[in-house]
C-alpha cells in the first residue's frame, strides 16, 4: 500500500530507516543526512506491506513548471517487485494534480557504476528521457545525468486521470478552458459520423445552482463549472445505434482534457439516470429539446482536497498477447 505522509518526524524516521539500509547508494553520511533532513518538508510517499516500510519517494519543486525526484529508496530485498513504479505513479499523479508540466531526476551517468546503471535503466523504463550530462555538478568521479519527463503527453495524462469526488476550489474556470474541454468532446469519433453527442457548458452561477439543487443525494456542490452531456439515440448503420459508444468516447476525451488543463472531474452517469431520473430535471432546467437525453454531468474545477491513485491490478494480469494463455 502506498501512503502519503504529512508528519515531518515520521518522514525523517522512514527516510533514515530506508536510506541506512542502502549504503551502496547512500554511503556518504553527510549526503544521507541531508536527504533525511530535507525529506521533512517535501511531498513524501511510502510503500508499506504488513507493517514493513519497503521504500519511499520524495519530490521537490525546482521551478514553476517542474518537480524533481529528490530522493527515492527501496530496500534491496524488495527490488523488482514493482514498488518503485507504484511510488513513482503516486508522485507523478501529485505533480499532475498540482499543474506541473515536467518531472526530472538526477543520477550518475551510465557506464560509471554498475548499481547506477541499473537505476538508470529503471528510470528509462518509466519513460524518462536523457536531457544532458553535467560533468562537474557533483564531482569528476560522479558525472550527473539529468533525465526528464513531460507530464503533458497524452499517455501520461491517461495514466494520471482518476475520478475526483472531493471539494473544488472556488476559482472561476476561464471560458477558453471550458471551450477547449468541450472541443475535445465533440472531436471524438462517432459511429458512421452521426455526431450524436452534444454538450452544454454551464458556468453561470445561477444556472449551476439550479442544476445542483436537482441532484439528490448531492454531488459536486462546490464545482465552479459543469459539462452536461447530451445524446440523440439515432441509428447509425441499418438498425444499429452507437450513441452509447459515441458519448463514451466524447466523455473520456473531455476528462483527459480537464486533467491536461490542471482541473479534476468525475464521470457521473448512473447517479443522474437512475430510476428517479434526475437527468430529466436537469434537461428541463436547460431547455434541452425532446430528441436529446441528458446522460452525464462532468463537474470541472481545481481540486481542493488531496487524492491519490487507486490501486490497479498488475499489467500482466490484464494484458495478454496473441491468446489468453
Amino acid at each position: 500500500m502506498i501512503r502519503f505522509i504529512k508528519d515531518a518526524d515520521e518522514k525523517r524516521r522512514i527516510a533514515r530507516e530506508i536510506l541506512e539500509s542502502l549504503t551502496d547508494w547512500f554511503g556518504i553520511e553527510e549526503s544521507r543526512e541531508q536527504y533525511i533532513a530535507d525529506s521533512a518538508g517535501q511531498p513524501f510517499w511510502v510503500s508499506v506491506n504488513e507493517g514493513i516500510n519497503e521504500g519511499f519517494l520524495c519530490l521537490k519543486e525546482t521551478g514553476k513548471e517542474t518537480m524533481e525526484i529528490a530522493v527515492m529508496g527501496v530496500r534491496s530485498e524488495c527490488h523488482r517487485k514493482g514498488i518503485g513504479r507504484r511510488l513513482f505513479a503516486a508522485a507523478k499523479d501529485y505533480a499532475v494534480q498540482k499543474g506541473y508540466e515536467f518531472i526530472q531526476v538526477k543520477t550518475v551517468r551510465s557506464g560509471v557504476y554498475e548499481d547506477y546503471d541499473i537505476t538508470n535503466e529503471f528510470y528509462k523504463s518509466l519513460g524518462f528521457k536523457e536531457l544532458e550530462v553535467l560533468p562537474d555538478h557533483w564531482d569528476e568521479a560522479n558525472p550527473c545525468q539529468i533525465y526528464v519527463m513531460s507530464l503533458k503527453s497524452a499517455v501520461n495524462t491517461i495514466a494520471t486521470r482518476h475520478s475526483y469526488r472531493g471539494a473544488f476550489l472556488q476559482e472561476t474556470v476561464p471560458e477558453e478552458d471550458l471551450k477547449t474541454i468541450a472541443r475535445a468532446g465533440i472531436d471524438a469519433p462517432s459511429g458512421c459520423n452521426k455526431q450524436t453527442t452534444d454538450v452544454i457548458v454551464v458556468n453561470d452561477p445561477e444556472v449551476l445552482a439550479r442544476i445542483k439543487a436537482q441532484i439528490d443525494p448531492p454531488i459536486a456542490r462546490t464545482a465552479p463549472a459543469m459539462i452536461v452531456v447530451l445524446t440523440r439515440r439515432i441509428n447509425a448503420y441499418r438498425d444499429r445505434c452507437f450513441a452509447v459508444q459515441d458519448y463514451s468516447a466524447a466523455i473520456e476525451n473531455m476528462l483527459l482534457a480537464i486533467v491536461e488543463l490542471g482541473y479534476q472531474s468525475c464521470w457521473y452517469e448512473g447517479h443522474i439516470t437512475d430510476d428517479d431520473r434526475i437527468c430529466d430535471k436537469i434537461a428541463s432546467e436547460l431547455n434541452v429539446p425532446e430528441e436529446y437525453d441528458v446522460v452525464c454531468i462532468l463537474p470541472v474545477g481545481k481540486a481542493a482536497d488531496e487524492f491519490h491513485a487507486p490501486s490497479k491490478k498488475p499489467f500482466s494480469e490484464r494484458v495478454r498477447f496473441n491468446r489468453w494463455g
